[in-house]
């Protein structure tokens, strides 16, 4: 009895090797047909000041502006 059930395990691990293998040369073959381009602008990655990523730069913020603390002291006068 233990000998069917051996056959059948072998069996199965076959075919789950099989399967494996098939779906790992479609993968490579389906990254092969994609275009390659070794542009820098394509390998660019920004990340906002929340830490998102995005392929598009970040817009430019205006600084905002910081008041010295002599003219604090001076206003409160």
């Amino acid at each position: 009895m233990s000998k069917n059930q051996n056959a059948f395990i072998k069996k199965q691990k076959a075919e789950l090797k099989k399967r494996k293998q098939k779906e790992k040369l479609e993968k490579k073959l389906a990254r092969k047909e994609q275009p390659k381009s070794g542009d820098l602008e394509d390998m660019m990655a920004y990340v906002d000041r929340f830490g998102n990523i995005s392929e598009t730069p970040p817009e430019e913020e205006l600084p905002q502006e910081k008041k010295s603390k002599n003219q604090h002291f001076n206003n409160k006068q």
